[in-house]
């Protein structure tokens, strides 16, 4: 019997000014993130994932019938389901790859622990810190989400920092001079951002916020996916998304110059998701570096502007 052909993605879209390609495939990614060619020749440069938190919740917006079903998993098949789509994500990399996963509490633990289990290393486990988190009964409100960082190998990992220096508290807040005489090749006044991400355009994506995309509850900011793309990727590198959902992700993957490939399992969302991918970020993506996050700044004025490259 003749091999079967692999399907073309559903989704395609080629960039008008950088030529790069954003193509999604729709349906479960443990069936269809196989029939992509970088998945196989294990050539993906960066994934992020934003997988379904298995709280019960509606995915259906839309009412086609098609959505995942987020309520039919028991605890322990919904850890089978992560392993899965974990193992064949971790299998994709290439070798100087870097897998990023958004994750609630109650799952990181076992998402960390299996992942160092099949040999990818970690490099952070920061936090996504946003305000106004959903009211909860019985416990303090929800007013952060994890996000893992993983990496094939440590010591030949892309990592590029500058895209997202912003200014250092010390200089912010206090006008530190020992921020203007920097030893570790960073501009003056400049630093990476710390692991706890928070800041002007890091808010969650609800009510009249630019960004929101009707009918979904689980957007993530652009900024976020800017600071893990620039500083995890190169242009034209392949960047992957197993959970296309609001499609943030290919969105600012393909603004950036970097080719997209993803799968979602509702037809319906994947439509709605590609046509922001298409139509580009709504933000400008040079926002979002620089700026000091200081709760409190300007105590004291520095001496001297810092040098922004």
């Amino acid at each position: 019997m003749a091999p079967k052909k692999p399907s073309k993605p559903d989704l395609t879209h080629t960039h008008p000014d950088t030529g790069v390609v954003a193509s999604v495939r729709i349906g479960d990614c443990r069936e269809k993130l196989p029939d992509f060619d970088e998945v196989k020749n294990a050539s993906v440069d960066l994934i992020f994932a934003d997988p379904p938190f298995n709280w019960a919740r509606d995915y259906d917006r839309h009412q086609t019938g098609d959505a995942w079903d987020d309520s039919a998993m028991s605890r322990e098949q919904y850890l089978a389901f992560t392993e899965d789509w974990l193992n064949i994500c971790a299998e994709a990399l290439a070798p100087h790859g870097s897998m990023w996963v958004n994750i609630p509490d109650d799952s990181a633990a076992e998402i960390v622990v299996h992942l160092k289990k099949i040999g990818l290393h970690m490099v952070n486990w920061c936090v996504w810190h946003y305000r106004f988190g959903q009211n909860t009964k019985g416990r303090f409100i929800n007013s952060k989400v994890h996000a893992l960082y993983f990496c094939k190998d440590p010591a030949n990992r892309i990592w590029n920092p500058e895209p997202v220096l912003e200014v250092s508290d010390r200089r912010a807040v206090y006008g530190d001079p020992r921020t203007e005489n920097k030893r570790d090749g960073m501009p003056a006044g400049m630093r990476v951002p710390m692991d706890v991400w928070y800041g002007k355009y890091w808010g969650r994506i609800q009510g009249n916020n630019k960004e929101r995309r009707a009918k979904h509850d689980n957007q993530l900011p652009e900024a976020y996916l800017h600071r893990v793309i620039a500083s995890c990727s190169n242009e034209g590198d392949t960047v992957l998304d197993p959970f296309l959902g609001s499609g943030t992700t290919g969105v600012v993957a393909h603004a950036m110059g970097r080719n997209f490939i993803g799968t979602e399992y509702s037809k319906a969302n994947a439509e709605m998701a590609f046509e922001r991918v298409v139509s580009g970020p709504i933000r400008d993506l040079d926002a979002f570096s620089g700026d000091s996050t200081a709760i409190f700044e300007k105590r004291r004025q520095p001496k001297a502007p810092a040098i922004v490259d």
